[in-house]
Order: C-alpha cells, then sequence, then structure tokens
C-alpha cells in the first residue's frame, strides 16, 4: 500500500488552487478519518467535478466570517452543509462560492458586505451584526430565553416573522435564514485556574470581561458589574493568559472553535442572553431568484436549522466538552477547562439583577426603539411568552421543527 501523506496548509492550498476553494473544502467536510493529501485530492477532484456539470442559473457568494472545514466540526452551525445542500437539491442551478476564514468579510462586517453586495449569503453572530443592523438587538435582552430549546422553539415559531424577520427585511434588507443556538457566559482565564469552581454570581462581581460587539449585553454585564471591556480579539487569547483580564463574554461552542480553550480555566454557564450564529441573505438577492429557488432557499434554511439543532447538541457533549464531566477526548478536558454550573437559585438571582422583567429602567430606551421600529410590537413581552410556551426543562431534541414562513 502506498504511503498516505498527512494533509497541511500548505498541500491545501495547492488542492485548492487547482480544484477551487470551495470543492475542496466541500471534499474535506465530506471525508471520514485521517486527512491525506491524497485522499483529499481525490475527494476534491470528484467534488469539483460534480458540480461543474451543467451552466448554474446563479452563482451566489456565501461569506463565512472565521468558518472553515475544521472549525465547523467544533461548532456544528451548519454553514457548509446548507451549501452543499443547495448545490445538490437545485440540480447544480445554485453555485455556492464559499469564503471563509475571515478572507472576504468577518464577524463586524459581514452583514454590512451583505447589504453593499459584495457577498449574496453571510454568516456572523447576530451580535455583532447589530452594530450595523440594530434591529439584531432584539434578540439581545438579558434573560429572556431561558434555555437554548426554548431559543429553537422561538426560531421555528410562526411569530419569529413579524417579531424579527419581517422587520429585518423591511429595515436592513436582511433575509433571515437559519441560526445555531447557545446561551452565553463567562469564560474566565488563566487567573481562574487555581480558584474553585465558581458557583455563584458574587464571585464573578467586579471581574473585568471582553465584551464583543453586542450593544445589549454590555448593559447585562453592567448590571452583574461584569464590567464589559471592548478588547480587540486579536489581543484577547494573551489578555486571559496573562491576567491582564478576568475573562471574555461568549458561549462555550465559540470559546472552542475560536481557540480559546488554552488559555481558559473555568466556563461559567450563566446563560445570560442570546449567542447566535447565525445564516441571512441579502434580500434583494433573494428576491431575484425563481420561485421555486426561493421556496428551495426556504426549505434548505428549515432543515439547516433541524441540521444545527441536532448536530450542535451533540457537538457541545462529544467535541467541545460543554458539560461539567467532559469525556477526555473534548477540547475542555483536554485543556483543563472547567464547566461552571449555576444552580437554578443562582441564575434566578442574576435574571433579577439585570432582567427587563426585574430590572426594567436601564432597557427602556432599548425597548422603546425596537418596539417603533418593529411596527409596534412589544418584542421583549412577546418573545419572552413565546420562549416559555414550552417547559422549562425541555431538551433540545424535543423542540419540534415548524416552517416558521407558513404561519402554522
Amino acid at each position: 500500500m502506498a504511503k498516505q501523506t498527512p494533509l497541511d496548509r500548505r498541500g491545501f492550498l495547492r488542492i485548492a488552487g487547482r480544484y477551487g476553494l470551495t470543492s475542496t473544502v466541500l471534499a474535506v467536510t465530506g471525508m471520514v478519518g485521517p486527512l491525506t493529501l491524497e485522499g483529499v485530492g481525490k475527494a476534491a477532484a470528484q467534488t469539483a467535478a460534480a458540480r461543474s456539470n451543467g451552466t448554474p442559473l446563479m452563482t451566489l457568494k456565501f461569506g463565512a466570517s472565521g468558518f472553515n472545514e475544521n472549525n465547523l466540526k467544533i461548532q456544528e452551525s451548519g454553514q457548509l452543509w446548507f451549501a452543499q445542500e443547495l448545490e445538490k437539491r437545485s440540480d447544480g442551478a445554485l453555485k455556492i462560492e464559499f469564503i471563509g476564514s475571515n478572507q472576504i468579510c468577518n464577524q463586524l462586517d459581514c452583514v454590512s458586505k451583505s447589504q453593499q453586495g459584495i457577498v449574496d449569503i453571510f454568516s456572523a453572530s447576530t451580535q455583532n451584526s447589530a452594530g450595523a443592523a440594530p434591529y439584531y438587538n432584539v434578540l439581545d435582552f438579558a434573560y429572556m430565553f431561558p434555555s437554548r430549546a426554548s431559543q429553537h422553539y422561538f426560531f421555528y415559531h410562526p411569530k419569529s416573522e413579524v417579531l424579527l424577520r419581517e422587520p429585518m427585511r423591511r429595515l436592513h434588507k436582511i433575509q433571515f435564514l437559519f441560526t445555531h443556538c447557545e446561551l452565553r457566559g463567562i469564560m474566565l482565564g488563566q487567573k481562574f485556574a487555581d480558584r474553585p469552581t465558581v458557583t455563584s454570581v458574587e464571585e464573578l462581581a467586579g471581574t473585568k470581561n471582553r465584551v464583543t460587539g453586542t450593544q445589549l449585553g454590555r448593559i447585562a454585564m453592567q448590571l452583574m458589574n461584569l464590567n464589559p471591556v471592548p478588547i480587540a480579539w486579536e489581543e484577547t487569547l494573551d489578555g486571559l493568559r496573562q491576567g491582564l483580564i478576568d475573562g471574555a463574554e461568549t458561549w462555550m461552542g465559540a470559546a472552542a472553535y475560536a481557540g480559546m480553550t488554552p488559555v481558559l480555566s473555568q466556563a461559567v454557564d450563566l446563560r445570560f442572553f442570546c449567542g447566535t450564529e447565525h445564516t441571512a441573505m441579502n434580500l434583494d438577492v433573494f428576491e431575484k431568484l425563481p420561485s421555486n429557488l426561493q421556496d428551495l432557499m426556504m426549505e434548505v434554511a428549515y432543515d439547516a436549522q433541524q441540521y444545527t439543532q441536532r448536530e450542535q447538541e451533540r457537538a457541545l457533549i462529544e467535541v467541545v466538552g460543554a458539560v461539567p464531566n467532559p469525556g477526555p477526548n473534548t477540547l475542555f478536558a483536554q485543556h483543563n477547562v472547567r464547566v461552571a454550573t449555576l444552580s437554578d437559585a443562582e441564575i434566578a438571582k442574576a435574571e433579577q439583577m439585570c432582567s427587563p422583567e426585574f430590572n426594567p429602567k436601564p432597557w427602556e430606551q432599548w425597548r422603546e426603539r425596537l418596539n417603533r421600529m418593529s411596527g409596534g410590537h412589544d418584542v421583549y413581552s412577546e418573545i419572552y411568552a413565546i420562549a416559555r410556551e414550552i417547559p422549562k426543562d425541555t431538551v433540545v431534541a424535543d423542540v419540534q421543527p415548524r416552517r416558521w414562513w407558513q404561519n402554522s
């Protein structure tokens, strides 16, 4: 048997130069077992041949911020699966040019580059996208969602049309397609490696924490005395390692896929607002699609929501290790990251400190602004109620999918 050469970055780029980046990325995604230069080259050739059959009706440029074939196996947020399914089910009428790894847009500007027509489809967190498209803030009220199951339930819900998707189209020319669902906590750096596992909100009081692009998340952090500090991503890992900052506000899947685990000590499961890595597209591009391809886009988005519902829950346990006793092969176990699970009483205490339900005054301006933008809905109250239509202890797998755009 001929010796197989392990795939490295240089080999990957050589194959991508020959067969195209998207074909190579899709080939790697579909492979099981060790990646070798020979195996990936053969798979990329086959993928490129299959994708070149016929002339596409439309080629869509997909700017996927920092995502690539490797980290989408850590956070299963569905982007590559979505791209592959669109090509397959459209019988080649749609060709997707997948551009990840921050090559064409990043977390903060993918949405604006979509609005400008530089990319057609994009992926980034809704929180980082809110700077350019402020209606995304509607998802970020503190403790609006009690669980990941309640998040999925809302995104499948017909009322997500009037409360989220229609205003995004009208205000920002964005067609919201699907999203992964997690809730954010505080990822503590090396300063907390020798300290006991956090069990209360008070133990976090006074810590200095890196904050993402979220606008509403900062309100919650200030109310819990978590001192949100905007720090560039490039400086965050060193800050956590050296103790210049205490922690970072994000979700566990993001901490793992973004390479944070080597500098973390504890992942505090505060669950205080959304971490939603969504995929959306330029509305004008969507509306230029023939009606059959618009229908296909929505069906594939619906199936991609189910993909993330299923696969991300698996990856959180099997790959990330986002549980109190992670398996030995998970990223959290390998880097000695402890998951700090707070009691229901502690979560309730945090909620009373910062939620609009118990501390409404700091949220009034944003609530009034978003209510006006929505067309007159009390968006916080309505989404809050929908998120509680299912029992608090519902597991993600038990949330029933619904085609939200069909109003049934």
